[in-house]
């Protein structure tokens, strides 16, 4: 009798688990609704009908699919064994802030909800945790609290710091007005902004770490070194009004790795920095949605030569398929971390698994327009019932497997919306840009751009 019982709850539980919780959230899905996806796909739609479509689709993953409680950003759309229904995150949440503010000035929404969600959000964050100032990649976006991101993860994590303060920073110079709202998002802001650590986590050394744990302290030990996504965090530790770092923390710490410089050319292309054909597309992207490449130089590199050579050099990949994957051409390339048939991986020419992931190239617009734009009409007019869904583009598919993505990412649709929004108006970069800190923070790094006044 007990093995019967044992196996009715074990079936009973199965059954609330696939069929009751699912239905329950598609039906609160539904009625949160706010912004109507467009499902059909259109025809003969002019190249900003068809941006403005794809910024507003991809909008709704921050708006209608935020987090109810805290504003925030869900991690992914789908729910797999190890992301519950509450898991916020930190860095896809700046990308969302920046989202928001495009979202109000292309009118996709008034500028008083942008600011009423923004105020949501920097209100919890207020009160979430953090550590030393900066918070955990992963957050319970009811209460706040930290969720582990892995065996040690659970503390800070300045990274996924830097990415929120990115976005959190421009949302400061964008609500201006002398409101109870507005004032309070840049009050908390710059209260928060001024929190940060940023010199206790070089641990009195000229470098910074990425980890700490109240649990399990430096345990992880990961220098931020090499040429990779996590130029912002030194940009911001340098720029910080409090706790700032050291120019020698910048030269001697990040610069100063057999992984940072290049020179060699691939596909006739030159790279001055990072891995061998540049590594996935999001080094080109995460750091950029507020920082603006276009003429910013230091003594290592013209950032926006490095960038478009990246791009160009992972498209140029693509058409040479030397692994002769299914479904690669000049219509449709873009390797960047994505979701996977195999799990999620980082997929770059160095780790190509026959995976195209839509937003490496649509966040890639600044850089490679006229590329990107094929690409981006070859994914919606000749493949969008297979790619096409109520929240924009699917995070990624190959035509080599048979396999779409049934997934949505906010580290990844959070940069579509932000790099086509710069490229067509340029709207994050002179916000953040404009920033006073930023502005000292990078001349004390040695950078210049038409920027710095």
């Amino acid at each position: 009798m007990r093995t019967e019982a044992n196996l009715f709850r074990s079936l009973f539980s199965l059954f609330i688990l696939f069929f009751v919780i699912p239905a329950c959230h598609a039906q609160s899905s539904k009625t949160n609704v706010l912004i109507r996806p467009e499902m059909g796909i259109k025809k003969n739609l002019t190249d900003n009908q068809l941006l403005d479509l794809v910024q507003k689709q991809t909008f709704r993953y921050f708006w209608d699919f935020g987090h109810p409680v805290s504003g925030m950003a869900r991690e992914r759309s789908n729910k797999s064994f190890d992301y519950g229904q509450e898991v916020v995150t930190t860095g896809g949440t700046g990308f969302g802030v920046m989202a928001i503010i495009v979202a109000a000035e292309r009118k996709f929404i008034t500028r008083e909800q942008a600011a009423a969600r923004t105020k949501k959000i920097v209100d919890f964050l207020w009160k979430a945790d953090m550590y030393h100032g900066a918070f955990p990649h992963w957050l319970n976006g009811e209460t706040g609290k930290t969720i582990r991101f892995s065996l040690k993860d659970d503390g800070a994590d300045i990274v996924e710091t830097s990415l929120l303060f990115q976005g959190l920073l421009a949302a400061s110079q964008y609500y201006t007005a002398d409101n109870v709202v507005e004032r309070d998002i840049r009050n908390k802001i710059l209260w928060m902004w001024e929190g940060i650590e940023w010199d206790w986590f070089t641990q009195n050394q000229n470098v910074l770490y990425w980890h700490w744990s109240p649990n399990n302290g430096w345990a992880m030990n990961h220098q931020i070194k090499g040429w990779n996504e996590c130029l912002i965090t030194y940009v911001l530790a340098a720029a910080a009004p409090k706790h700032t770092i050291t120019s020698r923390t910048y030269h001697e710490g990040w610069a100063n790795s057999n992984t940072f410089f290049n020179g060699r050319k691939f596909n006739n292309i030159t790279l001055p920095l990072g891995f061998n054909y540049g590594g996935p597309l999001f080094f080109s992207q995460y750091s950029f949605l507020g920082l603006n490449p276009r003429g910013l130089k230091d003594n290592y590199a013209d950032y926006w030569e490095q960038n478009k050579n990246h791009v160009l050099i992972n498209r140029a990949y693509c058409i040479e398929n030397p692994k002769k994957y299914k479904g690669y051409s000049a219509d449709s390339w873009g390797l960047t971390a994505s979701d996977s048939w195999g799990g999620y991986a980082a997929h770059s020419p160095t780790e190509d698994l026959g995976v195209i992931s839509p937003t490496a190239a649509l966040s890639s617009f600044p850089y490679t327009p006229e590329y990107s734009m094929q690409a981006l009409k070859h994914y919606y007019y000749k493949m969008g019932n297979k790619l096409w869904s109520e929240y924009g583009f699917i995070d990624a598919f190959s035509e080599e497997k048979d396999w779409y993505a049934k997934s949505h990412l906010a580290i990844d649709q959070g940069p579509i919306i932000v790099m086509i929004e710069n490229y067509r108006s340029g709207l994050l970069w002179n916000l953040f840009m404009q920033n006073k800190d930023i502005q000292k923070g990078l001349k004390k790094l040695g950078f210049t751009s038409p920027e710095i006044k």
